[in-house]
């Protein structure tokens, strides 16, 4: 409940900034992305009291791919905000996963990080053939609402999604015009979630996932 409330309070400013937009983009976007390791620590009756280091894959190409959304509204021509949905995954790395006394481990469908974002572009930084292009960089927080997969040795199957605790995002990248409404752009964007998941048959389940992607995707002004 308590981050349910903080999304509205984020949402509030939103709302006022959209109200004094003077444009709208939307961006779609796919990309290559990793995890590093992270430790899961809980418990669950057949295997009792688990903690430990587990290696996390990406695998951003398998089915469901990753990839991403965002809507920003622009303000003043070069401050925006936006409302950012990424869809990660996770896989636990078997070795890790079995040590750790697990059948199925994973956050695929997706590991979904909902953030609103404050946005910074910089046009008109370059001139010559660079002065198409125009840098920008973006914060936000939010809320992690994976697709928890989790199944420990002899026990029920976890599968669904659970609001597991708060979300941040950081981003950077460049875009270029390709048409009168559309860019392309490519970007770095790092992500770090706070997840505690509950677990059938009895038990929890929490770790802290970190995302590294780079990313490439179209965006269409309105």
């Amino acid at each position: 409940m308590r981050l349910i409330l903080l999304m509205f309070g984020l949402l509030g400013p939103l709302f006022a900034t959209v109200v004094a937009a003077q444009d709208f983009e939307a961006s779609i976007y796919g990309g290559w992305q990793t995890a590093p390791h992270s430790n899961v620590s809980g418990q669950h009756p057949n295997i009792g009291a688990f903690d430990a280091a587990v290696g996390w894959a990406g695998k951003s190409f398998a089915a469901p791919p990753y990839y991403g959304v965002r809507g920003t509204w622009w303000r003043g021509g070069d401050r925006g905000v936006a409302i950012e949905l990424t869809h990660a995954k996770v896989y636990a790395k078997d070795a890790d996963r079995t040590a750790l006394g697990f059948d199925r481990l994973e956050f695929t469908d997706g590991h979904n990080i909902i953030t609103v974002n404050y946005m910074q572009r910089w046009p008109d930084q370059w001139s010559g053939r660079l002065a198409a292009y125009t840098p920008y960089a973006g914060a936000g927080l939010g809320i992690a609402l994976p697709h928890v997969d989790a199944q420990p040795n002899g026990g029920a199957r976890t599968f669904g999604y659970q609001l597991t605790g708060p979300s941040m995002r950081l981003l950077a990248g460049m875009s270029r015009p390709i048409g009168d409404n559309l860019s392309a752009f490519a970007e770095y964007q790092f992500t770090f979630s706070m997840n505690e998941a509950e677990l059938d048959g009895g038990g929890d389940l929490s770790t802290n996932i970190i995302t590294n992607a780079l990313n490439v995707g179209l965006s269409y002004r309105f």
